[in-house]
């Protein structure tokens, strides 16, 4: 396997289907792309997003208190956790949910050496929570957790095959990037994470592959040393 030890980000958004807040044939084949690579001996921990229950740009914009609708994305990325770890154990997947915000009776607190154990165990972990604190994407908190645990790559799962230079969704002519610098993927605004996020990235030379996780066996093509996606990465 190319990485022995991975941190997935998946948005809230990734799990809903056409009417459901959490869909769960989605949640379903999450767990079994997950799985395929586990059983390769790849150490996976995850941060999932709560934007299919709150998203705070859209509660800011109505009149939401800043803090306020950080603390509720928080607990929406917890709720997404324990969804996500049910799908988990139901294909025989040990699996932890950890939180950077104190939910004690169902997540344990975030802590790297703990992480790490459960890891070396084969056990996936999930990371929610955020930071624990506002003012801080989930984008931030996979690349502060990735770098608490020691993952060799952020893989950020998207329902496209990589960074483009135009939404690919609505523009048929965007030409997708291969490769690119921290700097490129800041200057050119691509806004495959915020600037808090690459700018940890940078600083201890983190590699973030943006790929469609939606694709059957992509996961594992990637962990195979396929050339998937998007690597954003030092020069």
């Amino acid at each position: 396997m190319k990485y022995k030890r991975i941190l997935l980000k998946l948005s809230g958004e990734s799990l809903m289907g056409d009417n459901r807040t959490v869909d769960m044939g989605r949640l379903e084949f999450y767990a079994s792309e997950i799985k395929s690579v586990t059983e390769e001996g790849v150490e996976v921990a995850i941060v999932i997003g709560g934007g299919n229950f709150f998203r705070g740009v859209n509660g800011y914009a109505e009149g939401t208190d800043r803090v306020t609708g950080d603390y509720m994305g928080m607990l929406a990325t917890v709720i997404n956790a324990l969804a996500l770890q049910g799908a988990l154990e139901k294909k025989e997947i040990k699996a932890h949910i950890l939180s950077g915000l104190p939910v004690e009776r169902i997540a344990e607190p975030m802590s790297g050496p703990q992480a790490i154990r459960y890891l070396e165990a084969g056990d996936v972990i999930i990371i929610s929570g955020g930071t624990g604190n506002p003012f801080f994407t989930t984008d931030s908190a996979a690349v502060l957790r990735a770098l608490e645990i020691k993952a060799n790559v952020v893989l950020k799962g998207t329902r496209v095959e990589g960074v483009y230079n135009a939404d690919p969704e609505k523009n048929s002519g965007a030409v997708k990037y291969d490769k690119l610098s921290y700097d490129e993927a800041i200057t050119k605004s691509l806004k495959v994470m915020d600037l808090t996020a690459f700018t940890l990235c940078k600083e201890n030379k983190l590699p973030v592959i943006v790929f469609n996780f939606n694709k059957e066996g992509n996961l594992l093509r990637l962990m195979n040393g396929e050339s998937i996606g998007t690597v954003v990465g030092p020069e």
